[in-house]
């Protein structure tokens, strides 16, 4: 290898250990404060001593009714859980709050009897950061922290309600009562949370500074990560506001404020997802990665509903928390396929796709289903689709070849040209157009497999990285368990700079040494000085960035990259076979696609 090759390729790698060094350096994460204090509009609420059945929700009103009997008086915090056969809650009478939120069908290990493998989607909650908590005002209020009497509705409803006294301006007073009621469904991952304000004659609604309250989401959705580690998973913010869908990637210690009406909020991960459905227009959707408390990162939702200047109001939300997957999402797009009757919201918009690759993500995800239907493991669906993308773009690869070939044929004569002419670049390219009339020759003939497989790769990259199929889908046991995640073989007891991490990983390492083996086979040559020390840096440089690239990138998209090379080895051999017979029928001259087309030239006899 020459030296100005070794040179570039040190170069290399030390600009990727610099730049993993500086980044936690120069970027740290910035914790910005959020402000904890209550409402000056608001006093402490009092406990209510009566209540009337004509002040209070409908299922308040039923438990007065009815006595004692399924109302609970509570004054210290207790636990409440509901559970259904998609997902366990558990919730706090403190705010009517929730503190747990367990997916249990979804789990990668695919034992639905081990809580321990569920899936928490109310992730870093602490005693003052509890999900769906409301705050009156705006996101800078106070979490309502008061104790709530409770009322189990039955095994799949349960309500909370308080009485609170406001004091306005003038220094007269007026309560009204608070009630949240949560709903579920044995068979749907979206729930219904009715908040209801019912005041006395007094009470006049609620307005502070143009908000009426504000309902926050969990801090962080599931499965528990962390982002300075996992750099292929993440957090990011979507929505949809008039009929647009849009999205907001933030970075750590960051807030961000839509103003207007939004359709839906969500906060979206690699394969789950929260999405809050107001029934009713939102004044502001304020979005923030900023820690509060415990926890290695945060991702929060706040929906501030507009002022209600009236005495009574009841809104309702719809909120979807469960699987990234188009299946269960577009469900909300047609009424009679889901619980609640809601039908055009779009849910399904908060898919990860490709933008405009997305229908070529389609066509890739639809082929390896065919192919685990026949044999139902998801790592020999790689295998075989590699194989056919490989033999449908065969043609394309041999032209790529012959093109390379004759290049490498026309060299000497292109040199002389660029020798001859190189004062003048008009006449040295009128000159090249020519060689290559002459010859046959299409200079960009050799970049159209190129062209072509990049946006294979750019599919497969999505598609691996989002595809909730391969979530926890084993295709060798002990060295590759989860093909949506990188392989181990040997776990280190402490972390390898550069993002590398703890785990010993084979498959980046035959990723390495199979592209070293491509190029090496693959390599032109007739080049030298610069454009052979370009080459080699190439073949040999390029590889080695992508081994620090691709080592946590999930295995399932290195397996398809692996394959892939070994059978373009496998193809370049044959097509040199193919090229060497062809070569020979022609005098020594590399054909052109041409060629294959034209029976065995005729040679022409000697003139004597």
């Amino acid at each position: 290898m020459e030296k100005n090759t070794i040179i570039a390729i040190v170069l290399s790698a030390l600009v990727i250990i610099v730049g993993f060094s500086l980044q936690s350096y120069l970027f740290p994460p910035v914790n910005q404060p959020v402000s904890e204090n209550v409402s000056e509009s608001i006093q402490e609420p009092m406990e209510s001593t009566e209540i009337q059945p004509s002040e209070i929700s409908s299922f308040v009103q039923d438990s007065v009714s009815a006595g004692i009997d399924g109302t609970e008086e509570i004054l210290e915090e207790q636990l409440y859980t509901i559970e259904t056969d998609l997902v366990k809650v558990v919730f706090t009478n403190r705010g009517g709050d929730i503190l747990s939120y367990l997916l249990k069908e979804e789990n990668s290990q695919g034992d639905k009897s081990d809580e321990s493998l569920f899936i928490e989607m109310a992730d870093y909650t602490t005693e003052t950061n509890r999900a769906f908590s409301i705050m009156f005002g705006d996101s800078a209020g106070a979490p309502v922290d008061k104790i709530f009497n409770v009322r189990l509705i039955d095994d799949n409803s349960i309500g909370f309600y308080t009485t609170i006294t406001t004091k306005g301006n003038s220094g007269e007073e007026s309560s009204f009562v608070l009630a949240k009621q949560y709903t579920f469904h044995p068979d749907d991952y979206m729930f219904e949370l009715v908040v209801t304000i019912d005041g006395d004659n007094n009470f006049n609604g609620l307005n502070f500074g143009g908000s009426a309250y504000t309902l926050k989401t969990s801090p962080q959705i599931g499965p528990k990560w962390d982002s300075s580690r996992d750099k292929y998973d993440y957090r990011r913010f979507h929505y949809i506001q008039d009929g647009k869908h849009k999205k907001i990637a933030l970075g750590e210690g960051q807030t961000r404020a839509i103003e207007g009406n939004v359709s839906w909020a969500g906060v979206v991960g690699k394969y789950f997802t929260l999405i809050a459905v107001p029934d009713f227009p939102v004044q502001k959707t304020s979005y923030s990665t900023v820690v509060k408390g415990e926890g290695a990162n945060a991702a929060q939702i706040y929906l501030t509903r507009p002022a209600i200047n009236a005495s009574r109001n009841s809104d309702t939300w719809y909120v979807y928390i469960g699987p990234r997957t188009e299946k269960e999402l577009a469900a909300y797009n047609v009424s009679s396929n889901n619980s609640y009757g809601l039908s055009g919201r779009n849910l399904n918009q908060a898919v990860e796709s490709s933008g405009i690759l997305a229908p070529l993500e389609i066509v890739l995800k639809w082929i390896m289903e065919i192919f685990h239907k026949i044999i139902p493991n998801w790592g020999v669906s790689i295998l075989f689709m590699t194989i056919l993308m490989r033999l449908i773009i065969f043609p394309l690869t041999r032209k790529s070849s012959e093109a390379t070939l004759k290049m490498q044929e026309l060299q000497p004569r292109m040199k002389e040209i660029q020798e001859k002419y190189n004062g003048n670049p008009q006449k040295m390219n009128e000159e090249m157009a020519k060689l290559y009339k002459e010859t046959g020759y299409n200079p960009l003939s050799g970049c159209l497999p190129l062209l072509i497989q990049f946006p294979l790769i750019f599919a497969m990259y999505n598609l691996f990285n989002n595809y909730f199929e391969f979530r926890g889908a084993m295709f060798i046991p002990g060295w590759i368990p989860d093909l949506s995640r990188g392989d181990s073989v040997y776990t280190l007891g402490f972390n390898i700079p550069l993002g590398i991490g703890n785990q010993i990983r084979l498959l980046p390492i035959i990723y390495v040494f199979s592209q070293l083996l491509f190029g090496k086979i693959t390599q032109p040559g007739g080049m030298s000085g610069q454009q052979a020390g370009s080459m080699k840096f190439m073949m040999y440089g390029m590889p080695l960035i992508f081994f620090f690239i691709f080592y946590n990138a999930p295995s399932g998209l290195l397996i398809y990259w692996i394959t892939s090379n070994l059978l373009t080895l496998v193809q370049q051999i044959i097509i040199n076979k193919m090229i060497h017979g062809k070569k020979n029928q022609n005098n020594g001259e590399v054909p052109t696609s041409n060629t294959y087309n034209k029976g065995p030239s005729k040679k022409t006899p000697n003139k004597k």
